[in-house]
């Protein structure tokens, strides 16, 4: 028998070695991949520290529905290079509130969170020169009378236009 007869062909610890290579190097590419998408797309809220939020809930529900039954609703849009709030009280401009105070947030990231006094403009119409990058936003707006609340609500809104 000679040397090329004896030793056999097939499948050789390379192959297996290579094969397993393979197998794991995709799983882990995969797992890469996917882990920079969810950190890259995540539309998850972050609160500094979950415990004192979920005590403080309750309190803010509390405070929405007396808002919500005293008739005062607001309004905002976020056009190019402004911002505009109104501020209605059954269907009528409210007159009572003469100041209000915005702070934007990104659902998940702190780095562009902004707050923004906007100045009146007449009876309940509140106006700032800013502009706003494209994407996801929370804004919580607070309209006071002196130093008194009148209305306070958070609203999830999308500014159009592509994000860079």
């Amino acid at each position: 028998m000679t040397k090329e007869q004896s030793a056999p062909r097939g499948f050789t610890g390379w192959h297996m070695l290579g094969v397993m290579g393979l197998f794991f190097g995709t799983i882990i590419s995969v797992n890469l991949v996917m882990a920079w998408n969810a950190s890259r797309s995540w539309s998850g809220l972050v609160v500094e520290n979950t415990y004192i939020a979920s005590q403080q809930f309750n309190g803010k529900v509390a405070k929405t529905r007396a808002f919500a039954a005293s008739g005062v609703e607001g309004a905002l849009v976020a056009e190019p290079g402004s911002i505009r709030y109104a501020l209605t009280r059954n269907g009528e401009a409210e007159l009572t509130a003469d100041r209000v105070v915005a702070v934007f947030k990104r659902p998940v990231e702190e780095h562009e969170d902004v707050r923004v006094e906007l100045d009146s403009v007449g009876p309940g119409a509140f106006v700032a020169a800013r502009a706003l990058k494209p994407g996801q936003w929370i804004a919580d707006v607070t309209a006071m009378a002196g130093e008194e609340i009148v209305y306070r609500q958070a609203i999830r809104f999308l500014v159009p236009g592509e994000r860079k």
